[in-house]
C-alpha cells in the first residue's frame, strides 16, 4: 500500500537537490510503500524544474514538482502537502542526502512506538569550514539522539522526520506562514501538537547526512542560528502568555550569557577551538533574553533569495 509521501523544499541548490534526490531514489525495503515524491521549488523563477525534469526518468517513484512562488520556509511545506493526499508525510531538506534504509528505518520505527512524529539522527558535514571551525559546524549541522528507538519528551527540526498527517499535520496549511522568513514553523508545528497530547519518537537507525554549504559554514551564521535557537522558548511561552514561563526562560538566558560569555573570553584569549562552542552557548543564552518581534534574524524566504541574487551579481 502507497501510503508516504516524501516532501523536498529547495530554494536555487540545484546540485544539492539532485543529491538528495539521487539519495531518494536509492531507498530499499519501500517500493510499495512511496505514492510520491514531491519536491516544493521555492524560487519565483521556477529554476528547480530543470533539475527534476532531468532526473525525473531515475525515480522508482512518481517525481512531482511544485512551484510556490513566493519564498518562505512554511509556505513551500504547505505547497509540498497540498501536492499530496497520502496519511504519511516524510520531510528531507534539500541540503540533506539519506542514507539507502532512511525511509524504511522512519517506517517501522514509527510502526513500532506509534509516534504522531518521529525523528531520525543527523551526520554533519561541513567540508569548506575553517579546520579550527569544523568540529562545531559538524556538531551544530547534526543531531544525535537515544541509541535505541523510542519515545522522546522533545521534538527536533523537520529535517528527517516522519509524521502522522491525521495527527501531526491538520487542516490544508499547519504551518505558520509568518515563519516564512526567520524560521521556526515546525517549533510552533510541534508546540500545539504537544498541547494536543501529540507524542515524538526517535528512530536510532534512520540517517541522513546534511552538507553546510560555504556561506552557512561560518561563525557569523552559525551564531545568529544559535540565537535563534535561543529565542524559541521564549517565544513559545510569551506566544502561549505564559508569563511565569516567560520569566523562568529568561533568568536562564540570563544565567547562561554570564557564565558562558566569560568562558568565551578566557577561551578566546588562548586561541581554544572550543571557544566555538562557547559562543554557540552564550548567544542561545542571549536569544533567551531577546525574543521580542524586531530581534529575529532571517534566514529563509526572500532574505535567502536576496543573498542568492547578490552572490550571483
Amino acid at each position: 500500500m502507497a501510503d508516504v509521501a516524501v516532501i523536498v523544499p529547495t530554494l536555487r541548490r540545484p546540485d544539492s537537490l539532485a543529491r538528495a534526490l539521487r539519495s531518494l531514489f536509492a531507498q530499499s525495503g519501500v517500493a510499495d510503500r512511496v505514492s510520491e515524491l514531491v519536491v516544493v521549488d521555492n524560487d519565483p523563477s521556477a529554476s528547480a524544474a530543470a533539475t527534476v525534469d532531468d532526473l525525473r526518468a531515475l525515480s522508482p517513484w512518481p517525481l512531482l514538482y511544485v512551484h510556490a512562488a513566493r519564498p518562505g520556509v512554511a509556505t513551500a511545506r504547505n505547497a509540498g502537502l497540498g501536492a499530496t493526499r497520502a496519511p504519511l508525510i516524510a520531510f528531507l531538506d534539500d541540503d540533506e542526502a539519506a542514507e539507502t534504509g532512511w525511509l524504511a528505518a522512519l517506517l517501522r520505527g514509527q510502526e513500532q512506538i506509534g509516534a504522531d512524529v518521529v525523528f531520525g539522527p543527523i551526520t554533519g558535514r561541513a567540508p569548506e569550514a575553517e579546520p579550527w571551525l569544523t568540529p562545531h559546524l559538524e556538531r551544530f549541522f547534526g543531531r544525535e539522539g537515544p541509541e535505541r528507538t523510542q519515545m522522546i519528551d522533545k521534538p527536533f527540526g523537520c529535517g528527517n522526520s516522519l509524521m502522522v498527517r491525521r495527527t501531526a499535520l491538520p487542516g490544508d496549511a499547519p504551518f505558520d506562514t509568518r515563519a516564512d522568513q526567520a524560521g521556526g514553523e515546525d517549533d510552533a508545528l510541534f508546540a500545539a501538537l504537544s498541547a494536543r497530547g501529540g507524542r515524538f519518537g526517535w528512530v536510532r537507525d534512520a540517517r541522513v547526512e546534511e552538507f553546510a554549504p560555504a556561506h552557512r559554514a561560518t561563525l557569523n551564521y552559525v551564531l545568529a542560528r544559535a540565537f535563534a535557537y535561543g529565542q524559541g522558548p521564549s517565544q513559545t511561552a510569551a506566544a502561549a502568555k505564559d508569563w511565569p514561563g516567560l520569566a523562568r526562560w529568561m533568568v536562564i538566558g540570563a544565567a547562561q550569557t554570564a557564565v558562558w560569555g566569560a568562558a568565551s573570553a578566557a577561551l578566546t584569549l588562548i586561541a581554544s577551538p572550543k571557544r566555538a562552542e562557547m559562543y554557540d552557548r552564550t548567544a542561545r543564552g542571549i536569544g533567551k533574553l531577546f525574543w521580542m518581534k524586531g530581534f529575529e534574524p532571517h534566514f529563509y524566504g526572500q532574505r535567502e533569495l536576496a543573498r542568492l541574487e547578490a552572490a550571483k551579481a
